[in-house]
């Protein structure tokens, strides 16, 4: 078989083929253009039937779909995608591309057999369906902050003449404080971005509550969102979101490994009499699924007592700031179970169950 490791970038990708044998048979750029590109996978497919097909290892960006469809299509028979890191000292393209060709060389057997090797953090494609869901609950939240930063922009010009209490009511977003606003006396310039800003607050508005129907269409279909939402303020959005950045579940084998590869865990620095040197959680996963967590804090400690004493407990050791990230640890190990075995959030955990009769 041969051992593909290509580095991507928008305009070409930097190829590098080994044999069986581990050396390298073939180094090139290639252009991203569609006639080239096929043309060399063309090429690839004609250099590996008689070796038995190819793997290829892809370092993970934001614009992979398209190649990973493409290999595929061509028949690949292992499509490794990693997250690296550590980035070296002297990095090209090609470098990088021969990098990945020997690592997959190196490690084919364990990688091909998806077992973890140290120091390579893989990354599972997501099915179409989870695809679709995370870029839905993307735009959402790219929306929201939209939104959030042409109120601010509004909050400013009232701050900027000192009428923020004049308005009638406590919120910006309320329909007296908006015809308030419509109305509102002000410089030439200042009303002409007040009524910008106006504009473009209805036009968020509109795009988000568009969104939000279709989200709450596929959460109502995705069994694990549905499961994930009876979390204390989690809706649709957020269950969703949370669903589409699990993906099967069977690939955690610990509650501790979903909050790990969220970036939930702290890292640490080991070494000789220092054991328990622990830092910073790692944020090596999903920010959307920090964020979410995050949000979903204080609705939680509103309505989960226990949880709230817990969170107590560390704040009075550590601060709120560090309290609150564990109980975002904390949720992550709770969505594992409750995805596991298909059960609701229980205020204060669920019931211990029972041993079986004759159960060690």
């Amino acid at each position: 078989m041969l051992y593909l490791g290509i580095d991507q970038h928008r305009k070409q990708l930097t190829v590098s083929i080994r044999n069986e044998a581990g050396d390298v048979v073939l180094r090139r750029q290639v252009s991203t253009e569609w006639a080239r590109v096929r043309a060399f996978f063309d090429e690839l497919r004609r250099l590996a039937e008689p070796e038995g097909g190819f793997a290829a290892i892809v370092e993970v960006c934001g614009f992979n779909d398209w190649l990973l469809k493409m290999l595929t299509e061509y028949r690949c028979r292992e499509t490794v995608l990693i997250q690296v890191e550590k980035r070296s000292k002297k990095k090209t393209d090609r470098r990088d591309a021969h990098q990945l060709s020997g690592l997959l060389w190196v490690n084919r057997l364990r990688l091909l057999a998806g077992q973890r090797i140290e120091g390579v953090r893989r990354v599972q494609p997501p099915t179409e369906q989870e695809a679709e869901d995370r870029q839905l609950t993307a735009l959402r939240q790219r929306l929201g902050q939209l939104r959030t930063r042409t109120i601010n922009r509004i909050k400013h010009l009232l701050r900027k003449h000192n009428i923020e209490q004049d308005q009638p009511a406590k919120g910006l977003d309320t329909k007296r404080t908006r015809k308030w606003l419509a109305a509102l006396p002000l410089a030439p310039f200042d009303r002409l971005e007040m009524d910008l800003l106006l504009a473009q607050w209805k036009v968020w508005d509109k795009q988000i509550e568009t969104l939000g129907t279709e989200i709450e269409k596929r959460q109502a279909q995705n069994a694990t969102a549905v499961v994930v939402a009876t979390i204390p303020g989690c809706a649709a959005y957020g269950s969703l979101a949370l669903a589409a950045r699990v993906g099967s579940i069977e690939r955690f084998p610990r509650p501790a490994s979903l909050a790990n590869y969220w970036g939930l865990t702290p890292g640490c620095r080991n070494s000789g009499e220092a054991t328990d040197r622990l830092g910073s959680i790692t944020k090596q996963g999903s920010v959307m699924a920090r964020f979410i967590l995050g949000q979903l804090v204080m609705h939680v400690l509103r309505r989960d007592p226990w949880m709230k004493a817990w969170y107590g407990r560390i704040k009075r050791r550590r601060g709120a700031k560090i309290a609150r990230v564990a109980v975002m640890r904390r949720l992550a190990t709770v969505i594992w179970h409750m995805v596991k075995n298909n059960e609701p959030y229980v205020a204060g955990g669920p019931p211990r169950r029972k041993l079986r009769v004759g159960a060690a």
